[in-house]
């Protein structure tokens, strides 16, 4: 390694012979002090003739790589190479004979037998060249691998670094009892697999009582140890690892504690470092070499550990806002793809949504939202909750857009925001969908077999601008059709305008002469082609669904006359279906609740009703009429009140008996629904 290198100096005159050395190369060359000189460079460095003469000859330094070592090493044919510069010295005054013609320094590896001898080798080593290095890595495994390939092989043969459990995973530590660590990395100089095999990398374990790594820990304070044959045996006994004895038989261990807070007790964790018996043991100098590259490694470690940290909770936080799966009916196929448009926060404005209606319904949504970052990310998931309660009242797309759109003028009264949502509604049952838009691009759908188009939806302002109402669109789908939503950052950059955008992503889904139906996979894959390269692009949501109707033995509706007998007809009606269906176990519940939704639609609407059975993840039940008034609870019911028995007894029932019930508004007026669990 360069920062183990030892520096040799020979004073040369004219002819080239050594009229003097320093002690380090008289020991090496010679072995003896005094043993160079009159030797000709040439016999100690092969080869150092030539730079000599030409740095006489020009008067400048010259620089060779040649082989360097000992007599005995030089025979043996295993000499170092080392980096050998003549400087030429200025003229000597008469009669100076002693004074050198040149100087020869000699750069050489430092043998590995001696690599921890020298301590000012050492210091440079991990101080000086091996932590700036490191000193940017803000992954803390990472950190700790780095700082373990620094520390091996210029302080010891072989070590670890062992952090708490709790600084890595960020959970409190125990009350009591040492706290677990977790081995963060593992390093040896000669690559013995036995090490990783008893020390594993990730291992989180407590070490008992009464050892040298309790009491680091627990302290705080560097702790030397020498271990004989016996106490390695004592050691791998009490840790329950025979391997270890072997491992640390005869070796020199010290534990350098990692201290992130200097006024708190103990240690946040400990580098673990070992000397074999072919070196030298660790004495009060490698302490206070190995403390001082402790104290900067454990600024280094606390730098890691708070970006970590904020970092997994910043993730945490914008990956919630996020849906973590879409729902849809059954013969709905639906696909997603996000693409945050910075590196540093993986979640921005941009959201989706596909979420299952009652009665094989299933609410599809794209929305942005200006901006970019955590500021565009929590105004999203804002519109995500808001969305989600809207649908579960079942609103139109049209009127729920409009809600949107006051919730975000009250959200601008604090900071301004607009977002841009498309909103669809499929019916699965009918075949029917509803598209309402405010301020967003349209929608692309591609029937089976034809070209691919965009919905003309009518236009409306974005949300949080508030200036006209929101108008929606109904038309009807075949089956297979596929509906896609995106947002802008799909279709527009800087380098290229929104019309080609919209062009090219038209031509991804127009494929009309295909033998094969493309899946929504492949869709994805060919709508994003091209925007990875692009480093400068906004958000990009995305929301593909292949649109199919529940199969005709799924549903089944009923129109019945406004008048008391209809009750009794619908009664027979269910529990035939239910028979066909093999759901006796669940025919009685559902007589009584289609019971009380038609005699409440007779009673409060009046005209036809209809009736509807729907077999999709749940058993549905529904009753349509042509009222727009939405039916109340009017509190508990109580047989000794008349009042609350006649008009709170119908809905109360439904409550008890069914999963879930609602209401939604219809064309002609209303539709009451409630839901069971298929068993």
């Amino acid at each position: 390694m360069e920062s183990s290198t030892r520096i040799l100096l020979l004073g040369l005159d004219s002819a080239g012979s050594v009229i003097q050395s320093d002690r380090n190369a008289e020991a090496l060359f010679a072995g003896r002090p005094g043993g160079l000189r009159g030797a000709l460079l040439e016999d100690v460095v092969p080869g150092g003739a030539a730079p000599l003469a030409e740095a006489l000859r020009s008067g400048r330094e010259r620089t060779a790589m040649l082989p360097v070592g000992s007599p005995a090493e030089r025979e043996a044919g295993v000499a170092r190479e080392a980096v050998v510069t003549v400087h030429p010295m200025s003229p000597a005054a008469p009669g100076a004979t002693a004074c050198p013609a040149a100087l020869a320094v000699i750069r050489m590896p430092t043998p590995l037998a001696d690599r921890f001898v020298d301590p000012a080798l050492t210091r440079r080593a991990l101080l000086e060249d091996g932590l700036p290095r490191i000193g940017a890595t803000l992954d803390l495994e990472l950190l700790a691998h780095g700082l373990m390939d620094v520390l091996v092989p210029h302080f010891c043969n072989s070590g670890a670094l062992l952090l708490l459990d709790s600084l890595v995973d960020a959970e409190e530590p125990p009350e009591s009892g040492t706290p677990p660590l977790r081995r963060m990395a593992v390093c040896t100089d000669d690559g013995d697999s036995a090490w990783d095999a008893a020390f594993p990398t990730g291992e989180v374990l407590a070490y008992p009582a009464g050892t040298p790594h309790e009491r680091c820990v627990l302290t705080g304070e560097p702790v030397l140890t020498l271990y004989s044959g016996e106490d390695a045996t004592l050691l791998a006994e009490k840790w329950g690892r025979p391997p270890v004895a072997d491992l640390l038989k005869g070796t020199s261990m010290l534990l350098l504690p990692v201290r992130l807070d200097e006024d708190a007790p103990g240690a946040a964790g400990f580098f673990v470092c070992t000397r074999n018996t072919a070196h030298r043991p660790f004495d009060a100098y490698d302490i206070e070499i190995g403390m001082e590259f402790a104290a900067r490694a454990a600024r280094f470690v606390d730098g890691a550990r708070r970006y970590g940290r904020e970092r997994a909770t910043a993730l945490t936080l914008q990956r919630s806002l996020l849906p973590t799966g879409l729902s849809a009916p059954s013969s709905v196929e639906v696909h997603h793809r996000y693409l945050p448009g910075s590196r540093l926060v993986e979640v921005g404005g941009d959201w989706y949504e596909s979420i299952a209606l009652p009665g094989g319904r299933v609410a599809l949504v794209v929305g942005d939202v200006a901006g970019h970052g955590v500021r565009a990310a929590v105004t999203m998931g804002r519109l995500r909750t808001a969305i989600h309660t809207l649908a579960g009242l079942d609103l139109p797309p049209a009127e729920a857009l409009e809600r949107l759109d006051l919730l975000m003028s009250t959200l601008g009264e604090r900071e301004p925001h607009f977002a841009t949502c498309a909103y669809v509604v499929y019916d699965a049952v009918t075949g029917r969908c509803e598209v309402a838009s405010a301020g967003h691009l349209p929608p692309l759908i591609a029937p089976p077999g034809g070209a691919a188009t965009y919905l003309d939806v009518p236009p409306a302002p974005p949300l949080g601008v508030g200036d006209g109402p929101v108008a929606s669109r109904e038309f009807t789908v075949e089956d297979g059709t596929t509906l896609f939503l995106y947002t802008d950052g799909l279709v527009e950059n800087r380098g290229r305008d929104i019309d080609d955008g919209l062009a090219r992503l038209q031509r991804v889904f127009d494929r009309v002469d295909e033998p094969t139906v493309p899946s929504l996979e492949d869709l994805c894959d060919g709508a994003l082609g091209g925007v990875f390269d692009d480093r400068h692009r906004d958000d990009i949501a995305m929301l593909v669904a292949r649109l199919r109707r529940i199969p005709a033995s799924d549903h089944v509706s009923w129109e019945l006359p406004a008048e008391p007998a209809a009750v009794r007809r619908a009664r027979g009606l269910v529990r035939d279906r239910l028979d066909r269906w093999g759901l006796p176990e669940l025919a009685d519940s559902t007589v009584l609740l289609a019971s009380e939704l038609v005699t409440n639609a007779i009673r409060h609407a009046g005209g036809r009703v209809t009736l509807r059975l729907v077999r999709e993840g749940g058993l549905m039940c529904e009753v349509q009429d042509s009222s727009d008034g939405r039916p109340r609870v009017h509190g508990a019911f109580d047989p000794g009140e008349p009042a609350l028995a006649e008009t709170g007894r119908g809905l109360h029932v439904v409550g008890r008996l069914a999963r879930r019930w609602g209401v939604r508004r219809t064309a002609t007026g209303k539709a009451v629904w409630c839901e069971q669990a298929l068993p």
